[in-house]
């Protein structure tokens, strides 16, 4: 349990600022662990380091990781999602852990230049809402732990301005920097 993770261990990341390196900074300050941030070139080095042992921990999404889970070279400890995955339905949340309100999920939306016109932003948001829910791309994103959200655009801006401002306060108070 994340709880008892006391000792200090190598944390690594796929680059400074990436998601992998914020979630982990994120959780140091939630849990008040002791970890070093090892930045690294991309997820696959990342990997090789950890499952070499030179490094203790990660975050990542699941589809790098699953098939060094599915072999047991890695065992997740918790995920950052607010609900756990379908694909590792015994692994708890970093919420039920004992950090309620902890969560690093990845998002990714759709956007465009500030001049575009309201219509065709509609236009945009209406047809990407009815691809969310085709069962080609349900069935992609299944397979990669992800969901497919739509929501109109003034939803998608003020979930834009609720995430900046929580990573922000992630960013200062960890005193991340880009090198």
């Amino acid at each position: 349990m994340i709880p008892n993770w006391q000792a200090t261990a190598s944390k690594v990341a796929a680059g400074n600022g990436s998601a992998g390196h914020l979630a982990m900074e994120y959780l140091k300050l939630v849990t008040g662990m002791d970890i070093q941030h090892v930045p690294y070139k991309g997820t696959g080095p990342n990997l090789i380091d950890l499952l070499a042992g030179r490094t203790q921990a990660t975050s990542a999404g699941t589809p790098p990781l699953m098939p060094h889970v599915r072999s047991g070279k890695l065992r997740v400890i918790a995920v950052g999602t607010p609900k756990r995955l379908a694909s590792l339905p015994d692994v708890p949340t970093v919420a039920e852990q004992g950090y309620a309100g902890f969560e690093t999920s990845q998002w990714y939306g759709l956007n465009a230049p500030a001049k575009t016109p309201p219509a065709i932003i509609q236009r945009l948001a209406d047809e990407a809402g009815k691809a969310a829910n085709t069962p080609a791309l349900l069935q992609r994103f299944a397979a990669e732990d992800a969901e497919a959200l739509g929501s109109s655009p003034r939803e998608y801006a003020q979930f834009i301005a609720r995430e900046q401002a929580r990573w922000k306060d992630v960013i200062e108070r960890a005193g991340v920097k880009a090198d």
